[in-house]
């Protein structure tokens, strides 16, 4: 139930005649003695426009949040009532709601508006009179979850039939406290508000959709729903509505070097949830700050929203703009690309394609759910028939710049920090590629570290000196445990309660 709800039984017991909402002051009441406060509670600017925002229709809700100042009329308990926001576009001025009964509403009226009532003289023309509809309201219970994802500062949100909504927070999951069981129908009717009709359909033939979906002033969500056993479930993930940067990321100056390639393939891995995409925004972003080229993505769905810079950039989603990835990668090669990123190297002419794209004179960034270089570089190659393994080698020696393998680890007080990867493709390596040798390519990473070079325990281990990560976490996110061990041994840490892990 909205929360306005509760006030309007002041209004409809008739004890009151007018509520007045008004940021850094409680709520009052107009009554026949005078005006007076409802309880102690003084409202935030924000809490007075959530308040007025959960009720608006979808149409209002650019106005209200602008404070553009807003007519519209609102239902409950068979009455219609006039909300009236005050024109506010200064943000340091005060928001003032006013709200009242509508008084020319005849009382056979349907209770759902569907004409534009007749305004009296003496009336503002209203800017809206849409009572929001079963589909405003369910996106404006899911849009209040989210708020409360982006304000708790969690990664992702999972709602599930059967459960509260359920947050990741520092990479932990954490139910909501005082929030109603999901429902399917209610659960489902949620997600349909805001799912495009595409995505309606793919969900329908294949019980899986990703997409992407956008609160103004807030954030962008990236989100794929699913079926699971107790019906309709969905996964949320919390992306910036601004481009992250390399100096946010921490990223080195090694791999910020990449950026500056004008062909090759510079590939980002991690398994889901890692923070790939997060990485490559930083990177493209460089790129468009410092570089005068054309940027070509092709992403499912399009996560982070890049304005041109220096650069242009053209931005395609999959089941939008192109069809597939390989579709889309083939005809970039028609665009006049400078630099291509392929969100996902998802099938075996995908990967042909980049391949041949990045050795033709373009720069080509693209993702892997791998967890070291090597398994990588054996991902890429295991994808080929087995007599075209041999040219892949050569090709791949020839066309790979660069891998960052990344995983995310919780930091110490909260939070989570990427540990990374770095293998540099240079003569020796690139010689390993080719001759199959993946297996030794650990070995160059440790011995190459002047060049920016670093393992994934490596990285792990300067974590846990810093006392960014705990040592059990450190060991957790390990690819070679028992070299994590060992590390982490020599460098003074009691590894005891590790031994049974090895």
């Amino acid at each position: 139930m909205p929360q306005i709800d509760r006030i309007l039984q002041l209004l409809d017991a008739g004890t009151a005649s007018q509520i007045i909402l008004e940021a850094e002051t409680p709520i009052h009441c107009v009554t026949a003695t005078g005006t007076k406060p409802v309880g102690q509670q003084v409202l935030s600017r924000q809490q007075v426009l959530s308040l007025i925002n959960e009720v608006a229709g979808f149409d209002d809700k650019p106005s209200v949040q602008a404070g553009a100042g807003i007519r519209f009329l609102y239902e409950w308990n068979t009455q219609r009532w006039l909300v009236a926001q005050d024109v506010t576009t200064d943000p340091e001025a005060k928001l003032k709601v006013t709200i009242r009964k509508w008084i020319d509403r005849p009382a056979s009226a349907a209770p759902i508006l569907t004409e534009t009532p007749t305004v009296p003289a003496n009336e503002p023309r209203l800017a809206a009179t849409r009572v929001p509809s079963a589909d405003d309201m369910a996106r404006t219970a899911l849009e209040t979850l989210f708020r409360t994802q982006v304000a708790r500062g969690a990664a992702d949100l999972h709602l599930r039939v059967g459960e509260p909504p359920i947050l990741r927070l520092g990479g932990d999951v954490l139910r909501l406290e005082g929030e109603a069981i999901l429902t399917d129908d209610a659960l489902t009717a949620m997600l349909w508000s805001i799912m495009p009709d595409k995505n309606k359909a793919e969900f329908e033939a294949a019980w899986d959709t990703d997409f992407a979906y956008e609160i103004g002033g807030l954030s962008r969500f990236r989100i794929n729903v699913l079926r699971d056993r107790n019906g309709t479930a969905a996964v949320i993930r919390t992306i910036a509505n601004e481009t992250v940067t390399v100096e946010q990321m921490g990223i080195s100056a090694e791999v910020q070097q990449l950026c500056h390639l004008t062909k090759g393939l510079v590939l980002v891995t991690g398994p889901t949830g890692s923070g790939k995409s997060t990485t490559l925004c930083a990177l493209v972003d460089l790129i468009n700050r410092s570089r005068s080229d054309h940027i070509i993505t092709i992403e499912d769905p399009i996560e982070f929203v890049h304005q041109s810079k220096k650069c242009l950039i053209t931005q395609r989603q999959v089941g939008v703009h192109t069809n597939s990835f390989k579709s889309a990668l083939r005809a970039a090669l028609r665009e006049d690309p400078d630099i291509i990123l392929v969100g996902e190297l998802r099938d075996l002419e995908t990967i042909a394609i980049a391949m041949e794209t990045a050795e033709t004179g373009h720069l080509v960034f693209g993702t892997l759910h791998t967890s070291t270089a090597a398994s990588t570089i054996n991902r890429i190659v295991d994808q080929f028939p087995a007599d075209r393994q041999e040219q892949i080698r050569v090709m791949l020696s020839e066309s790979l710049k660069a891998v960052v393998s990344q995983t995310l680890c919780k930091k110490i007080g909260g939070g989570r920090v990427a540990a990374r990867e770095i293998l540099l493709v240079n003569k020796a390596v690139s010689a390993l590629i080719r001759e199959g040798k993946t297996v030794q390519i650990n070995n160059v990473i440790q011995t190459q570290r002047k060049l920016g070079m670093e393992t994934l325990n490596d990285a792990l281990l300067t974590l846990v000196k810093s006392g960014t990560v705990a040592p059990e976490e450190a060991f957790l996110k390990s690819a070679e445990k028992k070299d994590m061990a060992a590390k982490l041994r020599a460098t003074g840490f009691d590894t005891s309660a590790l031994s049974n892990e090895e």
